[in-house]
């Protein structure tokens, strides 16, 4: 016999539809730290990642319950897609830019993050952070989204080809060009951080 968090996705959550809570918890925990982190590096927000990361919880929840669900061995990709959804939706109902920046190109709501810490060194990590994340705002958006599905949510090729609805050779395409982009703008970064 198996234990819960031997068992696959689709096995969870057919024990969740036919009764077992459980089901629904293993799945939760198991795949929380990729949702949360793909929500949260579109919104830079710790509350509204949070928030988006519930309500596409519900959803996810409303959806199996009702018997709708059908991608079959598919769950982390449908469940990020509908995480996307609700970003979207967020930012739609918001009528603004994911980001606040400042006249001189900084993200103020990254820089009042880290600012509040009194560790020098979780100060220089979050910087870090901070900067990695604003050169990946600064990618065209579905590079964006490709490097996210992978570096962030440890997709494969083949399920953000799914997800974004292109052919795999485009996806790696994109994420090619994510790198290269990526690997430009943080060699500039840092000649402009030595100049200054």
């Amino acid at each position: 016999m198996k234990t819960l968090k031997e068992k696959s996705d689709l096995e969870l959550i057919q024990a969740y539809v036919a009764g077992d809570e459980s089901g629904i918890e293993v799945l939760l925990n198991r795949y929380k730290s990729k949702i949360y982190t793909s929500i949260y590096l579109q919104v830079k927000d710790e509350y509204l990642a949070e928030d988006i990361f519930q309500e596409t919880f519900i959803k996810v929840i409303r959806t199996l319950k009702s018997g709708r669900y059908n991608e079959e061995g598919k769950f982390l990709p449908w469940v990020v897609r509908i995480a996307q959804n609700m970003v979207i939706d967020h930012f739609r109902k918001e009528k603004r830019s994911p980001t606040v920046v400042s006249s001189e190109g900084y993200d103020i709501f990254g820089v009042l993050e880290f600012a509040d810490d009194n560790a020098e060194s979780k100060l220089m990590t979050d910087q870090r952070d901070v900067d990695l994340r604003k050169i990946i705002q600064k990618l065209p958006d579905d590079q964006k989204e490709v490097l996210i599905m992978r570096h962030f949510c440890d997709m494969s090729f083949k399920e953000i080809a799914e997800i974004t609805d292109v052919s795999i050779n485009t996806a790696l395409g994109r994420m090619r060009y994510a790198l290269n982009n990526l690997r430009k703008m943080i060699e500039e970064h840092n000649m402009m951080l030595n100049m200054g």
